[in-house]
């Protein structure tokens, strides 16, 4: 039997055994005269079989009930067990999606508006690509590398909502096969672009990855998923997404190779998800890859850590002076409140 708020279907069998209650005929000897195995009998009661034409002819012959009705039964009773497993995962599905900020997601247009949540559900099903919004939780269907500042159930509802349209928005982009050693190969040259303007350095750095078989794609915050980027494999190719809300360059910058390690140390699509120590791993390699362990060393001893000598370091290194800024303060060298002069507010169209 199966119940939900409004059905509940009965299985052909509660007849059958009722049948058998008023005749006084056990089990044993119902299978017999069937010419069918207990077993079987057993679980056509419980509905754990379905009733087949033939067995309906069979049931006419043995309880003198005509077949027609046994089968026009069993059709009810698949139709009710379907409804009523549809409504259950509407409801469940309901209060999922009453976690997701849809009013949000609308307004960026990537689902349909309305403030009924049964649409909800079934908007969200087809945005995701799924018959249940309750198969998110499937690590097969949501293997997502990413650099977030927090992490909550809401959050990471509002992640996957966030990757799911990045994942729609570069299946329009061309790129070539996976090349892990080409884009090593151009990873110094995208950091050269640190000291331009996001209208200079975005249509680069998209072809630069295109050309590496990686599909960059820029979308808004998403409230409640605490985002700063993430990387995931979608098909034959590498997606990287980036949020694009007006933040600091150092942010910016710091997220995007945070991505690419993932790319590179091959963290993004494995099957298990990601772990802290792969997001570590992904924070020194960002880290050293912007500014290397040595030279940022070399210039924390110097002790100078004025606005001038912040300048000359990053012309030096040939980066951004806010991407300094950001590692300094990060590590304590001064208070998150000094020098952001220094760093630039990066505003990029999505």
């Amino acid at each position: 039997m199966v119940r939900s708020r409004s059905y509940i279907a009965t299985p052909p069998g509660a007849t059958i055994k009722e049948q058998l209650y008023d005749r006084g005929m056990s089990q044993k000897e119902f299978a017999a005269r069937m010419d069918m195995s207990e077993k079987h009998i057993s679980k056509l009661i419980h509905g754990h079989v379905q009733l087949t034409p033939e067995t309906a002819v069979r049931l006419e012959m043995v309880l003198g009930v005509p077949a027609k009705f046994w089968n026009q039964l069993e059709a009810i009773y698949r139709e009710k067990i379907v409804k009523a497993e549809a409504e259950n995962a509407m409801d469940a599905d309901a209060e999922i999606a009453k976690q997701f900020p849809y009013s949000e997601m609308a307004k960026f247009g990537w689902v349909p508006e309305t403030r009924d949540i049964k649409e909800k559900v079934v908007y969200l099903r087809k945005y995701f690509e799924v018959v249940e919004l309750s198969l998110l939780e499937n690590e097969q269907i949501t293997r997502i590398a990413c650099r977030r500042l927090a992490i909550t159930k809401k959050g990471d509802l509002a992640l996957m909502a966030w990757a799911q349209e990045a994942k729609i928005k570069a299946r329009n982009i061309q790129a070539a096969p996976i090349n892990i050693k080409g884009l090593l190969a151009v990873m110094p040259e995208i950091r050269k672009m640190t000291v331009l303007k996001p209208k200079e350095f975005c249509p680069q750095i998209k072809k630069y990855l295109a050309d590496c078989g990686i599909a960059m794609v820029f979308l808004p915050h998403l409230t409640g998923s605490f985002l700063q980027g993430a990387s995931f494999m979608d098909g034959n190719k590498i997606v990287v997404g980036l949020t694009a809300r007006g933040k600091d360059a150092d942010k910016f910058w710091f997220s995007l190779f945070h991505e690419l390690a993932h790319v590179v140390l091959g963290h993004a699509g494995q099957s298990n998800g990601i772990s802290d120590a792969d997001e570590k791993a992904a924070d020194q390699w960002s880290g050293d890859m912007l500014i290397t362990s040595d030279d940022f060393e070399n210039f924390k001893k110097n002790g100078d850590y004025s606005e001038k000598s912040v300048l000359q370091f990053a012309k030096d290194q040939g980066i951004a002076p806010g991407i300094v800024v950001g590692r300094m303060q990060l590590e304590g060298m001064i208070k998150y409140s000094m020098l952001n002069n220094l760093k630039e507010k990066y505003e990029i169209a999505v």
